[in-house]
């Protein structure tokens, strides 16, 4: 489940990149439409609740993840 939400995360940050970027080019070349300035919404709302579950997933697995102590080696 999680390198699924990793996927969807890695592509939707793509995909709101490069709408983002269509609108600054846009904005210099032409007067673009109120419309087309919303177009970064609908990916926005799906990066909001994958990278808050990415964010906190680490604290909700517990301690059977962690990486032993450093200093514990013999």
């Amino acid at each position: 489940m999680n390198s699924v939400i990793r996927i969807i995360h890695r592509w939707t940050s793509l995909l709101f990149s490069l709408v983002v970027a269509s609108i600054f080019a846009g904005m210099a070349i032409t007067t673009l439409p109120d419309w087309y300035y919303y177009l970064p919404l609908p990916p926005l709302f799906v990066l909001i609740p994958t990278g808050i579950y990415m964010f906190f997933a680490p604290y909700f697995r517990g301690r059977r993840d962690a990486l032993p102590a450093a200093g514990s080696r013999t």
